[in-house]
């Protein structure tokens, strides 16, 4: 690839969340007579859909590549990462799961034990040190999500204390995110590029990411304490 094509890759790059934002609000506000356009619920879901199709067609227009290419680099990229390319989802649904079997209330039950009663601060800290330990041990955030938001997050920082729901879930994703970069179970994220790039050491990369994962969860933590509660 040319240098002079280098800048050209932030243009797909950055189409895919800014049209993926802006449909997430537009298609919520088309109609036809009194039915809308796109089901509301699912508005996010189709403008990234739709964000997709249009950055594969403006990178095929951008590089000059042919129709088959982003078919065939998929098909590489997939067989590359091999069983991987499914770890998020199942993942995802064993939090789910482990939601439904009441692993969240006995969170909840065994916090109680560690959280003073009037303490914001510590309630705090055990959710978004829990999130990114819960993370690291399953593998993925959205798994660890449920379980740490209904045994913790909802109980204690959001009914008890009267936290923001929309800043305590996002920024307690963040800190789930954290844990992502520690663990070899997101290997997704961790295995598959030591793979990809032949390294010998199948860790370098978690171990390279160990500081600034706890960086960031400090920041995170920071940030909840911060902009969550009035």
């Amino acid at each position: 690839m040319k240098r002079d094509w280098l800048p050209l890759l932030l243009i797909p790059a950055l189409m895919i969340p800014i049209i993926t934002l802006i449909g997430t609000f537009a298609l919520k506000s088309i109609y036809i007579g009194d039915v809308p356009l796109a089901d509301p619920k699912q508005s996010t879901l189709i403008s990234l859909a739709i964000a997709s199709v249009l950055v594969g067609l403006t990178a095929l227009w951008l590089f000059r590549q042919p129709v088959m290419a982003p078919f065939q680099e998929g098909r590489r990229l997939v067989d590359t990462i091999g069983w991987a390319a499914l770890l998020p989802q199942m993942l995802a649904s064993l939090g789910a799961v482990f939601a439904l079997a009441g692993v969240g209330n006995v969170v909840g039950e065994l916090a109680t034990q560690f959280v003073p009663e009037n303490s914001l601060l510590i309630a705090v800290i055990v959710y978004c040190t829990g999130m990114a330990l819960f993370t690291m041990v399953m593998g993925n955030a959205f798994a660890a999500f449920p379980v740490l938001t209904a045994g913790v997050g909802i109980p204690f920082l959001i009914q008890k204390f009267g936290g923001d729901p929309a800043a305590v879930a996002a920024i307690g994703m963040l800190a789930g995110f954290c844990g992502t970069l520690m663990t070899p179970l997101a290997a997704n994220f961790n295995i598959v590029p030591a793979a990809l790039l032949d390294l010998k050491d199948r860790n370098l990369v978690i171990r390279m990411q160990i500081p600034t994962a706890i960086a960031m969860l400090i920041i995170n933590t920071t940030l909840m304490y911060a902009l969550a509660f009035n």
